[in-house]
């Protein structure tokens, strides 16, 4: 009896990879280094293990969110890649199924969204960087809370993003906080920015590829910016630091979601499951700078140099409620435009 089991048990595996096989993902996800990582390194992995093929659509936060949008209804992505605050809005409009509960096991709590519709795939914080001769070399300390961006002495050596870029919308954010306020009452964030932040503002970066040549020209000394973004640079022989303010870093939440009506709706688990596995997780971390959701994995001091590693720094940021701030969001940007990029 037992031999007829292995063996029945060994043709339904037989089964299920033959039908793997024959099956296609379509994954909406960033272009850039993550497309590079995941083409070359992670999707290859993951397709070895199943014998599924992925088709990589590559895309911003934005436009992989406009393409669920298009599609509604009769989707052609599986699996899509989004910013937490696009992701939150995906789930409102109902795109995104149920992640199976045993993906969360080894993860955060910091790592679930709203209802489980969609699963953190990496952490990134937004807080200071800043470059560390620079301090030195005026005598400076380590920025230590969101209201040093109101120093007088980083007139023009500052740059922000604007808060159509995620880090600008954290710094509003955080600075409405700090001074009492918070998504509810954003009003003491812009007036922060218009009596003392914006004269030390040299220039309003959107482009990261920008803020770093900002850094490296010696333009800027201080920044509102990602910690995966200031690794990179760091990683690069800048000498550059990434500060957690005392009130708490901003939770950037690199977040997956499998897509309601997905025709391989076990492959999209799979896959979920897969990318927030120790495995692909140190890939994420090591490459990309996205700290770890999964709280098993292993990280050295160099390389966790800026990340938000560990439960100590992970409780400690400020997680955003988006289902205020997106509909507000709007409202926000015109003000910003009017008020303070005028």
């Amino acid at each position: 009896m037992q031999k007829l089991f292995v063996t029945a048990s060994i043709v339904a595996l037989s089964a299920v990879a033959a039908s793997a096989q024959d099956q296609t993902l379509y994954l909406g996800a960033y272009g850039g280094s993550t497309e590079t990582l995941m083409n070359e390194t992670i999707i290859p992995m993951w397709e070895e293990k199943t014998g599924a093929t992925v088709v990589y659509v590559a895309g911003n936060s934005t436009d992989t969110l406009a393409k669920l949008r298009a599609q509604e209804g009769a989707q052609d992505l599986d699996v899509v890649f989004i910013d937490d605050g696009p992701m939150s809005q995906a789930i409102g409009f109902g795109y995104c199924d149920t992640v199976n509960e045993e993906t969360f096991s080894d993860l955060y709590d910091a790592a679930r969204m709203p209802e489980n519709k969609a699963v953190g795939v990496g952490i990134i914080a937004t807080g200071l960087a800043y470059n560390t001769e620079v301090f030195a070399a005026n005598g400076w300390d380590a920025p230590s809370s969101w209201n040093d961006l109101a120093d007088p002495k980083y007139q023009g050596v500052l740059a922000v993003p604007p808060i159509t870029n995620g880090y600008g919308l954290h710094a509003l954010i955080a600075t409405a906080i700090v001074n009492g306020g918070g998504v509810n009452d954003i009003e003491p964030g812009f007036a922060a920015f218009e009596d003392a932040i914006d004269d030390n503002v040299l220039v309003y970066e959107p482009s990261s590829g920008k803020m770093s040549e900002l850094f490296q020209n010696g333009e800027i000394a201080l920044s509102v910016w990602g910690s995966g973004r200031l690794k990179a640079l760091a990683d690069s022989g800048f000498p550059g630091a990434f500060a957690y303010p005392d009130e708490g870093g901003i939770k950037l939440l690199v977040t997956a979601c499998p897509v309601v009506g997905s025709d391989v709706p076990e492959l999209a688990q799979d896959f979920l499951a897969f990318v927030t596995s120790p495995e692909a997780q140190r890939l994420f971390a090591v490459t990309n700078g996205w700290a770890p959701v999964n709280a098993t994995v292993e990280l050295t001091a160099e390389e966790s140099i800026a990340l938000p590693v560990g439960p100590a720094i992970v409780d400690n940021l400020i997680t955003v409620d988006y289902t205020i701030v997106n509909p507000a969001r709007g409202d926000w940007t015109q003000q910003w435009t009017r008020r303070i990029e005028n």
